[in-house]
């Protein structure tokens, strides 16, 4: 038997229920985890709520991420081995290979390898924010040398990874936040500039920042009625990558914006680098390298026990974060 948070029925961070189970062992296309660590994700959050894409067939498992040593192989998995200390790339079934818990079953291609200086919590804290990144700012949007990206929601563990990244690539980065408290640990973390919105106007502010021209990429998981301002500061012929929908409220569309700038506008989820294997081997290569130069290093804000599972997820629900809420195990 094993302990595994389960949810028996959608609600706030109570629901969330530590069950001792028997967990199966892996499909030949499996590896079975013990885990160490679990990176906890805002999609755990929704999906909890039932906000998310997907629907829960209760009892239900959940979690995208985590990092450990492989217990089992299944028949037909090449390339790993018991024993080994693996990180996890999320899955496209938040349930069906749900991690939080002391074993996990995931698909064995999304499994790595990690470079040995990454702790199990740094590890487990990695994969959902940098492949998010990566597909966005460098598969999709080519981002390069001297390019301006503005990210939003900057002190997510996504933000800040699209800090690192941009500056792996000699980009400037404009991160935006709602007031000047989380400033200067935004410089500190890797923003070239820092906007605060409720204090200042963004778009005077980026036109300040980029002499007028605006910014070619921007990077956002809110939505809401910041979409005017934040298509209003971006340059001619710029793509503004939405990953998310965090704002409550409905989303304009700047009609005359995108049509005199001819924007592009693309809808974005990591799901389109982890269902394709040729955009997931890039990522891997990528993101291993980064991790292992130190470019690509995972802010951890907090940690906590399995069994603080409710108080994880209520700390990440605060947005008093910078970074990554990490469960060991």
């Amino acid at each position: 038997m094993s302990r595994v948070v389960r949810i028996h029925g959608y609600g706030d961070a109570s629901v969330l229920q530590i069950d001792d189970i028997e967990v199966p062992a892996p499909a030949n296309d499996e590896v079975q985890i013990s885990v160490k660590a679990i990176g906890i994700n805002r999609a755990e959050v929704m999906f909890r709520n039932h906000a998310y894409l997907q629907e829960a067939v209760f009892p239900s498992r959940l979690g995208y991420e985590a990092a450990g040593i492989v217990k089992a192989v299944g028949a037909s998995v090449t390339g790993v081995n018991i024993g080994d200390v693996v990180s996890v790339i999320p899955a496209l079934d938040i349930a069906h290979w749900g991690t939080y818990g002391e074993l996990a079953n995931v698909p064995a291609r999304l499994v790595v390898k990690h470079p040995q200086g990454l702790s199990f919590a740094e590890a487990a804290a990695s994969w959902m924010q940098y492949v998010t990144a990566w597909g966005a700012l460098i598969e999709q949007a080519k981002l390069g040398e001297g390019d301006v990206v503005i990210v939003t929601a900057a002190s997510s563990s996504v933000g800040l990874a699209a800090f690192q990244m941009a500056r792996m690539v000699g980009a400037i980065v404009i991160a935006t936040t709602r007031t000047s408290a989380k400033r200067q640990a935004l410089l500190d973390a890797g923003a070239h500039y820092v906007v605060a919105v409720e204090e200042e106007d963004l778009v005077a502010r980026v036109m300040e920042i980029t002499g007028n021209t605006g910014a070619r990429v921007v990077f956002d998981p809110v939505g809401g009625p910041s979409f005017e301002p934040l298509t209003a500061s971006m340059k001619q012929g710029g793509i503004l990558l939405e990953y998310g929908a965090l704002s409550p409220e409905p989303t304009p569309f700047p009609l005359f914006t995108v049509l005199g700038k001819c924007l592009t506008l693309k809808g974005y989820l990591y799901s389109e680098v982890v269902a394709d294997d040729a955009a997931l081997g890039r990522a891997k290569a990528f993101i291993v390298a980064g991790l292992a130069s130190g470019a690509l290093r995972p802010v951890i804000a907090r940690t906590f026990t399995l069994d603080q599972i409710q108080d994880a997820h209520r700390f990440l629900e605060s947005n008093e974060q910078i970074g990554k809420v990490v469960v060991t195990v």
